[in-house]
């Protein structure tokens, strides 16, 4: 998969009740688990560009290796924030045995139409955390601010 990070992302725990995600702000601490065999997880959350066909997506990541990679290269001052460049994500194996690589391309801008359609699609990624749509923004709503290098 190859995206392009356009916002930055918010941060929490995510559980599971019933099949359904519960997402609480990092700063209210780690939830007490619904299921003492299957405790929250970190999450990340962005709006991101789908390379493969140029959409607006969200993107909701509990690999904390593919986290720990994107957050290197964002501190790293030869990558810096992820905004002008593609990230690729591979994943090999199942399970247990599964890996991920994040390698990044080199930097380049954003194609207008691109551009164009992200900015016909804002979103608001704190509604995450109220179980709500983040594309379901009403006007004056505060909105995602998206980023394009």
């Amino acid at each position: 998969t190859t995206i392009r990070i356009i916002s930055k992302p918010v941060e929490g725990w995510i559980d599971w009740v019933d099949k359904k995600p519960i997402r609480t702000p990092l700063s209210d601490g780690e939830p007490e688990a619904a299921d003492d065999e299957n405790p929250p997880k970190k999450f990340i959350a962005m709006a991101v560009v789908d390379c493969d066909d140029d959409s607006i997506k969200v993107l909701e990541l509990t690999q904390q290796s593919v986290i720990k990679a994107i957050r290197a290269l964002a501190a790293n001052p030869a990558w810096g924030n992820p905004f002008s460049y593609d990230l690729n994500i591979e994943k090999k194996g199942d399970g247990l045995k599964t890996k991920y690589t994040v390698t990044p391309s080199p930097k380049k801008a954003l194609g207008k139409d691109v551009i164009k359609a992200a900015q016909a699609k804002p979103c608001n990624l704190e509604k995450l955390f109220d179980g709500e749509d983040p594309w379901k923004v009403e006007k004056g709503e505060e909105v995602t601010e998206y980023f394009f290098k």
